[in-house]
């Protein structure tokens, strides 16, 4: 059973974790339910919990034994308390940098305002990946296939509109805008792939198919231990949608093959 990773309840737990009130399952249950606004199944809750405690960002501990020494299923598995990890801390920093406006009105809960987190952040929340660095990572492998697959025309008028910081930050490494991330930095290669016909139309190797387009990102992209391609091209495709015009994002459905344009659209 696959639990979707949701950024309001993630934000939650985190935030009633750190407060040092992470004792008791029903307890933390409530506090999300009074945040998102409506009941919190308690296989999503311990699925939550489950991806924070494997990912290290809290310590916890679990009455019972996972299913199948895999997945944490009621009533076998029961949630007994759990703190904070330092990289805990660090994501909820992170996650409180853009903090929503408010999580309720009029007594409806509303989602975190990720569309107005800085955009690498959305990456790294959205693909659960470690840290800036490696989202800035993902992002340069993932735009480089895209342009692989696009005409230089087209590459060019993307990059028009990613005019935008990546990350507002004092750390010159990160004081980039989107479409710093879009350019290729091997002057060569770019240079090559200005003159070149896009990679696409054709099956692999010769062209760039859905499958060969996840299996770079997989083999290129040093992703961490369960995080699968698809879920980090997702998450790129997310952010990235967010700068662009509806006319940009239709262009760029038209250039990425079969299985990854629908990862596009439904981004």
């Amino acid at each position: 059973m696959t639990i979707p990773i949701r950024d309001d309840l993630t934000y939650i737990l985190l935030k009633k974790i750190g407060s040092g009130n992470g004792r008791g399952e029903s307890e933390i249950r409530n506090a999300a339910e009074e945040y998102v606004g409506h009941e919190v199944a308690e296989a999503e809750l311990l699925g939550h919990l489950d991806y924070l405690n494997q990912r290290e960002f809290i310590k916890a501990e679990f009455s019972g034994q996972p299913y199948g020494g895999a997945e944490l299923l009621p009533p076998l598995v029961a949630f007994q308390e759990a703190e904070l990890t330092e990289k805990g801390h660090k994501l909820l920093q992170k996650m409180e940098t853009n903090p929503p406006q408010s999580l309720h009105h009029e007594g409806a809960a509303v989602p975190i305002a990720s569309k107005d987190m800085p955009f690498l952040e959305k990456v790294m929340l959205k693909g659960h990946l470690e840290d800036i660095f490696d989202a800035r990572d993902i992002t340069e492998l993932v735009y480089r296939i895209m342009r692989d697959v696009m005409t230089t025309e087209a590459s060019d008028r993307v990059e028009s509109e990613l005019h935008k910081e990546v990350l507002p930050t004092d750390d010159k490494t990160l004081q980039q805008e989107i479409a710093d991330l879009w350019k290729d930095t091997n002057p060569l290669v770019g240079l090559l792939s200005r003159i070149r016909q896009p990679l696409t139309g054709e099956p692999a190797p010769w062209g760039i198919d859905g499958n060969l387009f996840a299996r770079r990102v997989e083999l290129e992209g040093a992703l961490p231990s369960g995080v699968k391609p698809e879920t980090a091209i997702a998450a790129v495709f997310s952010a990235t949608k967010d700068e662009l015009s509806q006319e940009r994002i239709q262009e760029i459905a038209g250039f990425l093959p079969d299985r990854i344009r629908g990862i596009w659209e439904s981004a």
